[in-house]
């Protein structure tokens, strides 16, 4: 017998956005533990990916299927959902982690660029939103999580897509939320600070080359910064914050936007 206790969400299933490494696949393996059917999604290594779903699927007992769609193609979201209805079935929690950075003055900054990040930072929550939330309301039941960031609460000079980009995205989550306020289906947003994934090793590189710093003291100095705390967030403390905007017990966390940052936006 299923312990809907300890796995609320079994017979559920969730699409996590960019979740072949990350904030993503914790957020993934999160809701693996708490019963869900994945919906993996992201490019890299077939055969790491293959590893991947095989790894959540056993040590969870849950269907796990990876799904690639490139989001910088508005066209491709009708055939993902499509495709996820046929192998797993209509989506209930929808993550959007799907994410790119790219660090450069305005003056300096690609078009190209911007065009790609508004795309796979914004667009793509919009589309995934739209395509799937139907299904919810039919079902009675059903949760979406934005992973925007703290960068979507206050600005950063050099960043201005992902800031512009980050702060839609809180926009998004909070115009979805009021919409189906009535409804059971409810929209959140998490903004974390300084998390070191794979995209924020790139930034400590870069400052260690730039400062000749090592990884320890660039790390350091990067966190340093701006998060009071002086310690990096983890992606498993984001995915357990997934877990619960995703819970019962936050059947009225509707339009937070939940900043996760070790005291930055307090500073």
């Amino acid at each position: 017998m299923t312990d809907r206790h300890s796995r609320p969400h079994t017979g559920r299933i969730a699409l996590v956005t960019g979740s072949t490494g990350g904030i993503g696949f914790a957020v993934a393996e999160r809701l693996a533990a708490l019963g869900a059917d994945i919906a993996l999604h992201g490019f890299g290594d077939a055969d790491q990916i293959g590893r991947q779903v095989a790894a959540v699927a056993d040590r969870f007992g849950v269907r796990v299927h990876h799904f690639d769609a490139d989001f910088t193609d508005a066209g491709c979201f009708p055939g993902l959902v499509e495709r996820i209805n046929g192998r797993l079935g209509p989506v209930d929690i929808l993550v959007n982690n799907a994410g790119m950075q790219h660090v450069c003055s305005i003056v300096d900054f690609p078009p190209d660029k911007w065009d790609a990040m508004l795309a796979i930072n914004l667009s793509a929550a919009f589309h995934t939103i739209r395509l799937c939330v139907p299904a919810m309301l039919a079902r009675g039941w059903g949760r979406i999580v934005n992973i925007a960031s703290v960068s979507g609460l206050v600005g950063t000079a050099n960043k201005p897509a992902y800031v512009a980009t980050k702060h839609g995205l809180v926009g998004l989550t909070k115009s979805v939320a009021m919409e189906f306020a009535t409804t059971p289906v409810t929209c959140n947003a998490i903004c974390p600070g300084w998390v070191l994934t794979p995209m924020v090793q790139k930034q400590v590189d870069a400052l260690g080359a730039r400062e000749g710093l090592d990884g320890a003291a660039a790390a350091a100095r990067l966190v340093g910064a701006k998060q009071p705390s002086q310690t990096f967030v983890t992606v498993r403390q984001v995915a357990s914050l997934v877990g619960y905007l995703c819970s019962d017990d936050a059947a009225e966390v509707r339009g937070a936007h939940w900043n996760m940052d070790g005291g930055y936006v307090a500073a």
